[in-house]
């Protein structure tokens, strides 16, 4: 079965704790603090595979899981740092958090790191100085990233067939390639995207043929919009048309209505418009037929093929090949302009790291902001000496004057991400 979407929970390693210790050796009087850091928690990868062409493996995997760092020990010994998850998706897989696109995986061998391990906490040797000979602090690990993810794989391809069931893509496939999708005289005989490269010039082209399209497909009637990702990548469409229908003009707007409704803006690509199966057909009906494909097609190039006889198949292909370098080049080109229009133009940002926020809620005071969140979530909130420093901390920050201004009192409860504590 062909899956091109996939829903899965990653879970990041958790940091390892770090521990409290003091040196006991014989001989040795009031041994100084020896607490080691814990490890940090391993990361969620994935590193593109172009032996891939589907997601099915999701399918029954649909839990990734790294492994959690571990505690520090005695005698500074740090803790081992988890390792990481990784696993093999196809080259184009699109991953989004939310609903927002966060890795995008498009080349053999690339990684991206999808969820982060949490960062070991330290052990109480860390914080020895020269005014605290011998601190009992120490911190817990943080959390690694725990969410659920959306996979959509949108297949690499220079070159995209489109068309109504039965247009002869898959036949133009088999011909042209070393492809081997299933033909029939029946439409919907293409139930999943097929790949072909074909040979031109010396050159390698990667033809993506795409399950037929129905009016009304863009709002997920017929095989749905589901397949019309996979063009949103291909340099060229080829719109294939079949000969012998009616009227091939409704029929190359009503596909071309379904492209300009998506998103991605599909319609806008670069295509050639191709009458197919034209064997069997009198040259004087190939003609008009051509004429009426003109007449709608714009600026579009219109050609008529029959990939039985490859009667035209040749000649499609090279102006294929030729459309194809034009768009890689432009692409070159906007690419190099955006390059050095950031290089031209310094952006400066200042950190936000430290922003928080204090709100009153119902029954206690929420204190929000990434740098504050992490530090409560590296604190041990069974510790007194955890929690002063971490009220230290509270004060530097400006925090606890904000909780005064609030009107907060001793004793009520301050939250600062999942832990809550007494003022």
């Amino acid at each position: 079965m062909f899956v091109d979407k996939a829903l899965v929970q990653v879970k990041a390693g958790n940091g390892g704790n770090g521990v409290v210790s003091f040196r006991h050796e014989r001989f040795v009087d009031r041994g100084g603090p020896d607490g080691g850091d814990g490890g940090d928690g391993g990361d969620v990868v994935f590193r593109g595979d172009e032996g891939l062409n589907t997601l099915r493996n999701f399918r029954h995997k649909q839990k990734l899981e790294a492994e959690p760092g571990q505690n520090g020990a005695k005698a500074r010994r740090h803790g081992r740092r988890g390792e990481d998850f990784a696993v093999a998706v196809p080259a184009g897989t699109a991953v989004y958090k939310d609903g927002e696109l966060i890795a995008d995986v498009t080349e053999h061998g690339q990684v991206a790191i999808v969820a982060r391990g949490g960062q070991g906490g330290y052990g109480n040797a860390h914080f020895k100085s020269s005014r605290r000979q011998a601190p009992k602090i120490a911190e817990k690990g943080e959390k690694g990233d725990a969410y659920e993810l959306t996979l959509e794989l949108k297949m690499l391809a220079d070159i995209g067939l489109v068309g109504m069931p039965n247009a002869g893509k898959s036949t133009f496939l088999s011909v042209v390639s070393n492809a081997t999708p299933e033909i029939a005289n029946y439409p919907f005989t293409t139930l999943i995207p097929n790949l072909g490269v074909v040979d031109v010039h010396n050159e390698s082209l990667l033809i993506a043929d795409i399950p037929g399209l129905i009016e009304g497909a863009s709002q997920g009637k017929g095989l749905g919009d589901a397949f019309l990702r996979h063009i949103e990548r291909t340099s060229v469409l080829l719109h294939l048309v079949d000969a012998y229908q009616d009227n091939v003009a409704k029929i190359f707007n009503d596909i071309q209505a379904e492209l300009e409704q998506h998103p991605a803006q599909l319609s806008q690509k670069p295509m050639i418009v191709v009458l197919s199966k034209i064997d069997g057909l009198d040259e004087e009906i190939v003609a008009d037929q051509l004429k009426e494909l003109e007449a709608v097609a714009g600026k579009r190039p219109v050609m008529a093929i029959s990939s039985l006889d490859k009667a035209g198949v040749d000649v499609l292909l090279e102006k294929a090949l030729l459309l194809v370098k034009s768009q890689r080049q432009k692409v070159q080109a906007e690419e190099a302009e955006q390059d050095d229009d950031n290089a031209s133009i310094p952006v400066y940002t200042l950190p936000d790291r430290d922003k928080w926020t204090v709100s009153k809620e119902k029954d206690h005071y929420a204190v929000k902001g990434r740098k504050i969140e992490r530090f409560a979530m590296r604190t041990d909130f069974e510790s007194e000496p955890g929690l002063r420093r971490l009220r230290d901390i509270m004060r530097k920050m400006g925090i606890m004057h904000e909780l005064r201004r609030q009107k907060a009192q001793q004793g009520d409860t301050i939250k600062i991400g999942d832990q809550s504590f007494e003022l």
